[in-house]
């Protein structure tokens, strides 16, 4: 069985055909049939509710309709059961041995089934974009595992992705990083410490500034000589970056995340002008109180600032030009940025701008909701932002007490490494299982829970089974679990095969929504169904034949489990 399309797909080209064939008159224009999983397995295992929705179009009764339906569905190898409900729902079950070869199937596929839809198209996927000369702090953990995620997701179904870092690394601040520089230099920290001390120079150069109008003409001077190409400000400026990006990479690697480009805010400054000529051009550019802008009122979005009275340019300037040139450079399909909610009206502004220079690349935000501790939001005056590196610190310590408790016996540099995948595990999980959109609590306690939905729940669901695996090869050395048809006579076993089986859905759903929580809930369902199937039926204690079949099903379960994890950046350790 080679796969080609998730299940839901089949379904609907099925009902497609049978419809045509039973009203050959033709179908209302547009129309496409819509298969979803049932919300309640009791009716079945998937539904199509098309015969109401026809039923006006077409004259007829919705169970007319869905009579034409049932009559023509007919493929015992993939369907037990057809049938009308209510008004006109139709329900199917799937036949579990068709069920079992499917999963079969899966197992011999790299990306388990799931089909190539972004095959011969390209996404550039913009997230993280830390400034720099400034540590990473918690701030940045959403951009950065749920545009990771997305990454990853979009690859597995086939997209040539362009994954790019868009870094902070241009504007008014680098004046007073280049004064301070100068005058409040440790060396011995900037080498020990260098992003943590050039955040320290800003901050010091910055509070002098407030004090000394002086001062802040220097930096503004300092800030010219920058823009104009001064030798050693440029120097200076490329070391800050350099440095920087060092520090980064050192989280990024922890988190397992990698970008196939590093481009700053500044790689686009010789395109800006030229922004500027596009605009008027196009007949949008307008001058408001001294500055340049783009009227956007009539769009409800009031006025876009592309050149500031001072001359310099705007943020939608560089991300105009941007735009223009990851067009010319990649011609994507689609371009993501993932940032924070606050975000969302300077994005419709520039999206209106694009569409009305005739950009025809689709622009999506996917913006997230901010992360907040128990006792409130993340405040730097309040003191309680929290350095990104000591978050991952903390995870690590948390899941190492973890592992020493569950697992005394395991060597010590062992445990330090599962305790690594379990503590980022969790952190990313804690992010990646809520809608992006929503205002996430953090809580140590949720995050580490091994009982709940969590990664170390998922994580110990899958050493569960490796470890029923390994147990079963060694009392039994002659079983041949490659041979064997996973199980599926028992209703827990049909259960569980039908939830597998169902992961390219699951991935294609986080894929076209840019939810990858999407993908989150599934693996908590295919975990909770494989517990309860663990405690239903006996393994090695299970007769000839029943044996390898019941190892069959568990290990495609867990190669299940192992691949979405991986499509979240987490890891999947053989024990915990």
């Amino acid at each position: 069985m080679k796969i080609s399309t998730t299940i839901d797909q089949e379904l609907g080209e099925k009902v497609h055909f049978v419809l045509t064939q039973a009203f050959p008159e033709g179908l209302p224009e547009g129309f496409s049939p819509s298969v979803v999983k049932t919300a309640d397995a009791r009716n079945g295992d998937y539904q199509c509710n098309d015969a109401m929705a026809l039923a006006k179009a077409l004259r007829k009764n919705p169970r007319e309709i869905a009579a034409k339906l049932v009559e023509g569905l007919t493929d015992p190898e993939m369907l037990d059961s057809v049938e009308v409900a209510g008004p006109g729902f139709i329900n199917f079950r799937l036949n579990p041995a068709w069920t079992a070869r499917r999963l079969l199937a899966m197992d011999l596929e790299e990306t388990r089934g799931t089909p190539a839809v972004g095959g011969g198209k390209t996404v550039v996927i913009d997230y993280s974009s830390p400034n720099v000369a400034k540590p990473m702090h918690i701030g940045h953990i959403r951009s950065t595992v749920i545009g990771n995620a997305l990454d990853r997701l979009h690859r597995f179904c086939g997209y040539t992705v362009i994954s790019d870092n868009h870094l902070g690394d241009w504007g008014t601040q680098f004046g007073l990083i280049l004064l301070g520089y100068r005058h409040f230099l440790n060396a011995d920290a900037l080498a020990a410490s260098p992003v943590q001390e050039l955040e320290r120079i800003y901050v010091a150069s910055y509070q002098k500034s407030k004090e000394d109008e002086s001062w802040l003409e220097s930096a503004r001077q300092e800030l010219v000589k920058l823009q104009q190409g001064d030798p050693e400000n440029r120097a200076l400026w490329e070391k800050f970056v350099t440095l920087s990006l060092g520090e980064f990479e050192k989280i990024y690697r922890r988190l397992d995340v990698r970008f196939d480009l590093h481009r700053g805010e500044s790689f686009y400054n010789d395109d800006l002008a030229g922004v500027l000529e596009r605009l008027e051009a196009a007949g949008l550019l307008v001058e408001s109180e001294g500055a340049q802008v783009v009227d956007l009122e009539a769009d409800k979005l009031g006025i876009c600032i592309v050149r500031k009275r001072d001359g310099g340019f705007n943020y939608a300037t560089t991300d105009l030009a941007t735009v223009f040139s990851r067009v010319r450079e990649f011609n994507p399909e689609t371009i993501l940025y993932v940032t924070d909610e606050r975000q969302q009206r300077h994005f419709k502004q520039f999206f209106t701008v694009c569409e009305k220079l005739g950009e025809e690349v689709s622009l999506q935000h996917v913006w997230f909701g901010l992360m907040r501790l128990p006792e409130g939001t993340f405040s730097t005056r309040q003191g309680n932002v929290i350095k990104l590196e000591v978050l991952l610190d903390e995870a690590e310590r948390r899941a190492l007490e973890m592992v020493k408790t569950s697992s005394p016996e395991m060597p010590e540099a062992q445990q330090r490494e599962v305790a690594r995948a379990v503590g980022i595990g969790a952190l990313k999980y804690a992010d990646l299982s809520q809608n992006p959109q929503s205002l996430v609590t953090f809580t140590w306690e949720k995050a580490m829970a091994l009982d709940g939905n969590s990664a170390p729940y998922l994580q110990y669901a899958h050493a569960r089974i490796r470890s029923v695996l390994d147990k079963h090869a060694a009392q039994f050395p002659a079983d041949d679990v490659d041979a064997a048809s996973p199980a599926a006579e028992l209703p827990a076993e049909q259960v569980l095969a039908l939830k597998a089986v169902q992961f390219p859905e699951a991935v294609l759903g986080a894929a076209r929504h840019y939810r990858p929580n999407y993908l989150a809930d599934y693996l908590y369902e295919l975990a909770q169904n494989y517990s309860t199937y663990h405690q239903s039926v006996p393994f090695l204690k299970s007769e000839d034949g029943v044996r390898e079949s019941r190892m069959r099903l568990i290990r495609s379960v867990a190669d299940t489990l192992k691949a979405g994890l991986g499509l979240l950046g987490i890891e999947a350790p053989e024990r915990i």
